[in-house]
């Protein structure tokens, strides 16, 4: 069953979606206060180009004598080439990085994030080039994007509010350049539509595709990683690095400006299709879109109930832990104060060429039927023959039903 739905005015979202892209302060030196702004009070020099070097697209009328539902002044981007249709894309508000993104992040120890983070907070992990870092949701839900460098790989590190999708990328290199990515101001499917600053063409968050623009097609390359409490990193990583609060931006780290977003019965903020009535559009789903195409959909009261899911993704052995102790960072006014929603992780259930099959135990923690291993939520073996083993961590998706449905039809829904 599916229902038409055109969702512009959601009152509780649109004021705070609004706060979100509040007064920028160049300085790197940030204090605690708080200044928020309305969008048509930026300065929006900052944030536009100049257009008397704009190049001349070379197709008549890229919006058929359309007049789209987002800004075209101010862009070098070629909108004679498009993947989707126009009318999907729409202006969430903000201007072009209203949003600002982070392009010089700085990092703190462990110990000293641990004096602003709670111990239930959201972070994302990213493990890479033997590096490992958070990224916590209090600030990533204002900034969306970070460039960042880990050990030799250029990144970008995402967290779109409205579908709950953190993602990881490798920013490619383009002509010599690697890309860095901005937030647009536009979003399709109520996802964040990226574009990056060296060709202009814009970029679906969801897939990491490009949709408009000369790179038209591009795919960007997924980055295994997970939303984690704070409580599991810091124990299991003492010595990583935490995307500070020392941004060079003013704003109300800690507070969710999207308060009662994550709501069962709510509506996703300026979704215009049809949702897919198979789960409520906000329920909270793992997908898992595997490089071969298999891949599908898990309701996340699924997991939550079995805590452990050995699943078959097509051929490839896959396993989803689920353990509690996690807020939400869409609920409460206070991320701390969020509903506890957990900690998802997904792997491939091989190791050494033997598949595991995994029971949950008690703490969080899991073991597996053909060695007697025990495992973490990291997927790591504590203790067993096969301790000091890891396993694999595959890119997936914690999102929304209606982001999943939209962006992966015709996915199998395991509920």
């Amino acid at each position: 069953m599916k229902t038409r739905s055109f969702v512009w005015i959601f009152l509780p979202v649109m004021s705070l979606v609004l706060a979100a892209c509040g007064a920028v302060v160049n300085s790197p030196d940030a204090t605690e206060s708080q200044t928020e702004i309305l969008p048509n009070d930026l300065d929006r020099s900052s944030t536009t180009e100049n257009t008397s070097d704009l190049q001349v697209n070379e197709c008549e009328d890229p919006f058929d004598g359309e007049i789209p539902a987002f800004r075209t002044d101010g862009w070098r981007t070629n909108f004679c080439l498009h993947s989707v249709d126009y009318s999907e894309i729409f202006s969430g508000g903000p201007p072009r990085d209203g949003i600002p993104p982070l392009d010089s992040p700085r990092f703190e120890t462990v110990t000293s994030a641990d004096n602003w983070l709670e111990d239930v907070e959201p972070v994302i992990l990213l493990d890479l080039e033997g590096e490992v870092r958070a990224y916590p949701l209090q600030i990533l839900t204002w900034h969306e994007i970070v460039n960042d460098q880990v050990g030799d790989t250029p990144v970008t590190v995402t967290f779109c509010p409205l579908c709950n999708a953190a993602l990881v990328f490798i920013r490619p290199e383009i002509d010599g350049e690697i890309l860095t990515f901005g937030t647009s101001g536009n979003l399709r499917n109520s996802d964040l539509v990226m574009w990056d600053r060296q060709t202009e063409s814009w970029w679906q968050q969801f897939n990491g595709e490009a949709i408009v623009g000369d790179l038209l097609g591009t795919k960007l390359e997924f980055v295994p990683s997970a939303i984690i409490s704070w409580a599991d990193f810091k124990a299991t990583y003492p010595d990583a690095q935490v995307l500070s609060v020392q941004t060079g931006f003013q704003r109300s780290y800690g507070r969710n400006p999207y308060a009662g977003y994550d709501n069962i019965n709510s509506y996703p903020f300026a979704f215009v299709g049809d949702l897919d009535g198979d789960l409520p559009a906000m329920a909270r789903v793992v997908g898992i879109n595997l490089e071969n195409g298999a891949g599908g959909a898990f309701s996340l009261d699924l997991l939550q109930e079995n805590q452990v899911l050995n699943e078959l993704i097509g051929e490839f052995p896959t396993v989803l832990f689920w353990k509690s102790g996690t807020a939400s960072a869409l609920d409460s006014s206070s991320i701390a104060n969020g509903r506890d929603v957990g900690t998802t992780g997904v792997f491939a259930a091989t190791v050494d060429n033997q598949v595991l099959t995994f029971s949950a135990l008690e703490d969080g923690l899991f073991r597996d039927q053909e060695t007697g291993s025990t495992w973490d939520i990291f997927g790591k073996a504590l203790d067993g023959s096969l301790a000091g083993s890891s396993l694999t961590r595959l890119p997936h998706h914690d999102t929304f039903w209606f982001a999943w449905a939209a962006f992966v039809s015709g996915s199998e829904l395991n509920q």
